[in-house]
């Protein structure tokens, strides 16, 4: 795998930046990776713009800051609007496919309705859980135990079980948008 560069994008309160500690977790305790994080926010705090870029690598992270992103999740249509040129030219995006419109020339991109999902559950606040279910099956940086423990060692225990649902759900989605169900 070498260093993989993931963005995670969307609105304050979406999760985002619980989304970048699950994989940074998932890579580094987990899995036996070197991972890094950095966040961004925007002047507001629930519903402005936030990012976080996680550096993934089997060794060490030599370089903490994202040059192109491998992965760009997005949960927003601003978020897509705004760093989908953050991409790498032959990077992967993962998208909430109710909320964003992706363009028509996108390359590589994977769409799950994850605030469906997480409402089916019963509590929309698992949308990133479900997208990091997804982000998993989809692009393999980490293993599916990895994720799962990093989720359960994040979440507050009186929602492991909902939120475990919530990762299954997504995980589902992403196997069979990759034909590997």
């Amino acid at each position: 795998m070498a260093t993989t560069e993931v963005k995670f994008g969307g609105l304050g309160g979406q999760g985002v930046v619980m989304s970048g500690i699950i994989l940074g977790k998932a890579a580094s305790i987990y899995d036996g990776k070197s991972a890094t994080m950095t966040q961004v926010f925007g002047p507001e705090a629930r519903g402005s713009a936030v990012s976080c870029a996680v550096i993934v690598d089997d060794d060490q992270v030599l370089y903490p800051y994202l040059v192109a992103a491998d992965i760009l999740s997005v949960l927003s249509q601003d978020a897509y609007n705004k760093f989908k040129i953050d991409m790498a030219d032959d990077g992967v995006l993962l998208y909430e496919e109710d909320l964003v419109n992706i363009d028509a020339d996108q390359k590589n991109a994977y769409g799950i309705p994850a605030t469906r999902f997480a409402e089916e559950l019963g509590r929309k606040m698992v949308v990133n859980i479900v997208m990091m279910g997804f982000f998993t099956a989809v692009t393999g940086v980490v293993s599916k135990e990895a994720a799962l423990e990093a989720v359960k060692a994040t979440v507050p225990p009186r929602t492991i079980e909902l939120n475990s649902n919530a990762f299954e759900m997504g995980y589902n989605h992403g196997l069979k948008a990759t034909g590997n169900a």
